[in-house]
C-alpha cells in the first residue's frame, strides 16, 4: 500500500516538474490550437511570419530584460529608451531635424544606416550604464531608478524632435525592418542570431553563471569573489543595447522614428520574460523561456485581433495572464520543493 502511495507521489511531482520545465511551451501550442480551430487562417504562413515579425522587436528587449531580471532587478524604462534610441537613430540616418515630416530620403545629409544603429546602440547602452551605475553606487532600488529614467528618456525624445516624428530613411535602412532573406523577415533574423548568442552567453561562458550567481544570492557572490556591482552595471548594459538594436528595426520597418513608440512596451517585455519562467527574484530562468513567453504573447494578441477583440481588452487578458503566471510558476515550484 506504501509503495503505491510513494509510486503516486512521485508520478505527480514528474507532472509538476514537466509542468514547470514545459508549462510556457505546452500553453503557447494549446493556445495555437484554439486559435486554429475559431480561424483556420491562423495557422497560415503567412500569418505566422507576421506573427514572428511582430514579436520580434520586443522580443529584442526582452532578451536583455532576461539578463536584467536574472538579477532580480527590473528595467521600466525600456519603451522610453527604445523612443529615444530610435530618434537618436532617425536624427543621423537624416543628418538632422530638419524636413522631419517628408518621406522621401532623396537629397538628403545622412550618415547611412550603419552610423544610425551605432547611434543607436550606442546611446542604449550609454543609458543603461548611467542607470546601472545609479542603482549600485547610489544604491537607489531599480524600480525607482528606472521609473525615473521612463520619463527623463521620453522627455529627451520629445525635446530632440519637438513633438514630433523623423521620417524617411533610405531603401537599405528600411531593409532592416521590411527585407526578406528567402521566405524570412529580417527582423526575425536578428531576433533569432540575438536568442541564439544570448543563450550561450548565459548558459555557456563565465559570466552567465556569474549573472546567475548574483540573482541567487548577491552577498554569497560577493564573498565568493565577483564583483557583483559591475555585473549588475553590464546587465543594464546589455538590456539598454538591445533596446537600441531594436529601436532601430522598429524605425526601419515603421520607415519613421516617433516620440510616441515603445508606449506600454514594458508590460509586454517583462510580461514574456516573467511567462517564459524567469523569476522575478532572480537566479532563475532561461533565454529559451523567455522566446516562448514573447512568442505566447504575440501568439495572444494575434488571436485575439483575428477574433476581433479590442486592443483594450487585449490589455487586460496579458495583464491577467502575466499575474497568473506568476502565481502558478510559485505553486508549481512550491510542490516541487516539497
Amino acid at each position: 500500500m506504501s509503495s503505491t502511495v510513494e509510486q503516486g507521489r512521485r508520478s505527480s511531482v514528474n507532472v509538476t516538474r514537466l509542468l514547470v520545465n514545459f508549462g510556457p511551451l505546452i500553453f503557447l501550442a494549446a493556445l495555437m490550437v484554439v486559435f486554429t480551430v475559431m480561424s483556420p487562417n491562423f495557422i497560415d504562413p503567412i500569418n505566422l511570419f507576421n506573427i514572428l515579425r511582430q514579436i520580434s522587436i520586443t522580443g529584442l528587449i526582452a532578451l536583455g530584460m532576461t539578463f536584467v531580471i536574472l538579477t532580480a532587478g527590473i528595467d521600466l524604462s525600456v519603451g522610453s529608451l527604445l523612443a529615444l534610441c530610435g530618434m537618436v537613430a532617425a536624427v543621423v540616418a537624416k543628418g538632422g531635424t530638419a524636413n522631419t515630416l517628408s518621406l522621401s530620403a532623396a537629397g538628403g545629409t545622412g550618415y547611412g544606416w550603419f552610423a544610425a544603429l551605432l547611434a543607436a546602440v550606442a546611446v542604449g547602452a550609454l543609458a543603461g550604464f548611467v542607470q546601472g551605475l545609479a542603482i549600485t553606487r547610489l544604491k537607489v532600488p531599480p524600480f525607482v531608478v528606472t521609473l525615473g529614467g521612463l520619463t527623463i528618456f521620453r522627455g529627451l525624445t520629445l525635446t530632440i524632435s519637438n513633438g514630433g516624428p523623423i521620417s524617411g530613411f533610405d531603401a537599405s535602412m528600411r531593409w532592416f525592418g521590411n527585407g526578406l532573406v528567402g521566405p524570412v523577415p529580417v527582423p526575425v533574423i536578428i531576433f533569432a542570431v540575438a536568442a541564439i548568442l544570448c543563450h550561450i552567453v548565459l548558459r555557456y561562458t563565465r559570466y552567465g553563471r556569474a549573472v546567475y550567481a548574483v540573482g541567487g544570492n548577491a552577498e554569497a557572490a560577493r564573498l565568493s569573489g565577483l564583483r557583483v556591482d559591475r555585473i549588475l552595471i553590464s546587465v543594464y548594459v546589455i538590456v539598454g543595447f538591445f533596446a537600441g538594436l531594436a529601436s532601430f528595426v522598429l524605425s526601419a520597418r515603421l520607415n519613421s522614428s516617433e516620440a510616441v513608440a515603445g508606449i506600454g512596451y514594458e508590460l509586454t517585455v517583462i510580461s514574456a520574460v516573467v511567462i517564459g519562467g524567469t523569476s522575478l527574484f532572480g537566479g532563475i530562468g532561461s533565454v529559451g523561456g523567455t522566446v516562448v513567453g514573447a512568442a505566447l504573447i504575440g501568439v495572444l494578441q494575434n488571436g485575439l485581433q483575428f477574433n476581433n477583440v479590442s486592443s483594450y481588452t487585449q490589455s487586460i487578458v496579458i495583464g491577467l495572464i502575466l499575474i497568473l503566471a506568476v502565481a502558478f510558476d510559485r505553486f508549481l515550484k512550491s510542490r516541487v520543493s516539497r
